[in-house]
């Protein structure tokens, strides 16, 4: 399991899907552009959800626990660039379109 490192806060998040938000939260704060990214929280934190305001003005870091990069899946990456601009804003969602829970 990964960690995205946010505004003094940390969620646990798989490798692979950390991959892929990296791609698209980079591709858009290196344009200067701010968007929400929410997720459900893993249900060790209850049955709730989460939200950052993303902006290119806040550090980020994204932490791996693996060595290895993740196999990238240009659908998925294509699904994930779609939603961000919504009003619903990124959504932290798997490769089989479901929301993924997140520590």
């Amino acid at each position: 399991m990964g960690k995205l490192h946010y505004a003094g806060r940390t969620v646990t998040i798989d490798d692979r899907v950390l991959a892929h938000l990296q791609i698209v939260i980079v591709n858009h704060l290196r344009k200067g552009e701010s968007f929400t990214m929410s997720w459900l929280n893993a249900l060790s934190k209850g049955d709730g959800r989460g939200a950052f305001w993303l902006s290119p003005s806040i550090p980020l870091e994204f932490e791996f626990s693996g060595s290895r990069n993740p196999e990238i899946s240009r659908a998925w990456l294509d699904a994930r660039e779609k939603s961000w601009s919504s009003s619903t804003g990124l959504i932290v969602l798997g490769e089989d379109g479901r929301v993924v829970r997140c520590g």
